[in-house]
């Protein structure tokens, strides 16, 4: 999942939303180095990130890939899936996207202060022009082309959604039948909040 699905899998509850939008930022144990409820939606990250990398629906839509997209194919369905959200949000929330987008930035902008440096100068760009965009094929293509010249070492991003055009009704089916999965397995999640 990018951006969007980690924001919107975190509910209503805005500190668990803010440690989920930069669960991509923070690496190593996370121990007390954040507020308990920031903390908590960190690990919420990275367990909708195993969540993701277990289901066999997320394999699936990888698999519907080219195979020259190597390692980058759940990366590219990461994206796919931010898109296929943002383009049926309606379908799944009853707030407006443009609102929830207003909203969300407002929270995060308030609280930047708890955000890695690297990651707050980048909030006007991910809530202008990113996240807007994802809605369209052509914003998937305008972010992966972004990501391929920020790799060092040669890549198969850019022009990566051709994939998304090829597959898009199956890929569409895999994403209708994953999120209510995950969001089912979110909620009944059981085990006690880790902070790792």
């Amino acid at each position: 999942m990018n951006f969007l699905c980690h924001m919107y899998l975190s509910g209503d509850d805005d500190q668990l939303m803010i440690g989920n939008f930069m669960g991509d930022f923070v690496k190593g144990r996370l121990g007390d180095r954040f507020p308990h409820r920031i903390g908590q939606g960190l690990a919420l990250h990275r367990w909708i990130d195993s969540y993701a990398s277990r289901s066999e629906l997320f394999q699936q839509s990888r698999r519907r890939l080219d195979p020259h997209y190597g390692l980058y194919r759940g990366v590219l369905v990461d994206l796919f899936y931010d898109h296929f959200l943002a383009a049926s949000w309606s379908s799944w929330s009853t707030e407006p996207l443009a609102a929830y987008l207003a909203r969300t930035e407002a929270v995060l902008r308030a609280n930047s202060s708890l955000l890695p440096e690297r990651l707050q100068p980048l909030l006007p760009y991910i809530f202008s022009d990113m996240l807007p965009s994802y809605a369209e094929v052509g914003g998937i293509g305008q972010a992966l082309a972004r990501m391929a010249r920020r790799v060092r070492r040669a890549n198969a991003l850019a022009g990566g959604e051709a994939g998304l055009r090829r597959h898009y009704p199956a890929l569409q089916a895999d994403f209708n039948a994953f999120l209510p999965l995950i969001r089912t397995a979110i909620a009944t999640d059981t085990r006690p909040p880790t902070r790792g």
